[in-house]
């Protein structure tokens, strides 16, 4: 809201001021049919047009106040007045461009999860660059993934890397669209809480070596238990997908191979609980620090 005051002098000298106030309307959208939100829909669901516009769909308070937190800028909020006031949207998200009522169906439309909390953001990609990565502890845990293809995968991972405050995520050879919205999800946000960095294996193997950063792979070859490893100095914890664990690179390239044991039939676990476990090794090794 904008107040503006003029000052008038008549041809008798006679001054009169006037007050005017100018209000910015909200624009409000219920077809989703409307332009903005056709390209909305297709942000949700199309990778493609995710990278062509740079922009991706966040979900929920929660989430929208972990990216506000991580620094993510914001082209647009819409809200469903039904359930999430204006008021409630421009306290949530202070700096974004431009804040949209929008109908029920519309945001239905655009959401992608059964509870709704009635606010949806649109937010600017991040570059993920290797080279960004503040490694500002001198003693770093790293965790490295390769080649993860599952949302859901990388969600749990991003997740146990949050609960265990690591220094960097770093993603070797990406599969996966980092803003998919099931990875903004399954996250809950931990996407905006975790240093992350995309790069080639070579590139990821490179900064971890530039950085005199131990390679510990979890490995069914040539391989030490977990817990019998060492991993209180400057380590990155590295994990191949649960189908073709790691390539070839990674095995030559490791300072030690480690394994969980398996008591059971089947000879590989979920990549975020096998993460999880050698994660948190490494912490108690440390003192939870």
């Amino acid at each position: 809201m904008a107040r503006f005051v003029f000052l008038i002098i008549t041809n008798n000298f006679t001054q009169r001021t006037f007050h005017l106030t100018f209000v910015n309307m909200t624009k409000h959208i219920s077809s989703i049919q409307n332009p903005l939100i056709k390209d909305l829909i297709l942000y949700k669901e199309k990778s493609r047009a995710r990278r062509r516009a740079q922009l991706f769909l966040i979900e929920g308070r929660r989430e929208i106040s972990l990216a506000v937190k991580g620094d993510y800028d914001f082209r647009y909020v819409l809200f469903n007045p039904d359930i999430h006031s204006e008021e409630q949207s421009r306290a949530l998200v202070p700096n974004a461009e431009e804040f949209i009522s929008v109908s029920e169906e519309v945001y239905h439309r655009l959401a992608y999860r059964e509870g709704t909390q009635g606010i949806l953001g649109v937010a600017e990609f991040k570059a993920f660059e290797l080279a960004d990565l503040q490694l500002d502890n001198p003693n770093p845990l790293i965790l490295v993934a390769e080649a993860p293809e599952k949302p859901g995968n990388i969600g749990g991972l991003l997740r146990t890397a949050d609960a265990a405050a690591l220094d960097a995520v770093i993603i070797a050879n990406p599969k996966t669209d980092m803003f998919n919205p099931n990875i903004v999800r399954s996250s809950v946000g931990c996407l905006f809480t975790n240093q992350i960095g995309l790069g080639s294996t070579s590139e990821v193997i490179a900064f971890l070596r530039d950085r005199g950063i131990k390679i510990c792979c979890a490995s069914l070859q040539a391989s030490e238990q977990y817990d019998k490893i060492d991993l209180t100095g400057p380590t990155a914890l590295v994990v191949g997908t649960e189908s073709e664990g790691l390539s070839e690179i990674w095995t030559k390239q490791s300072d030690k191979n480690l394994i969980i044991p398996m008591l059971g039939e089947i000879d590989s676990m979920n990549v975020s609980v096998a993460a999880g476990i050698l994660i948190f090794e490494a912490k108690r090794q440390r003192g939870f620090k």
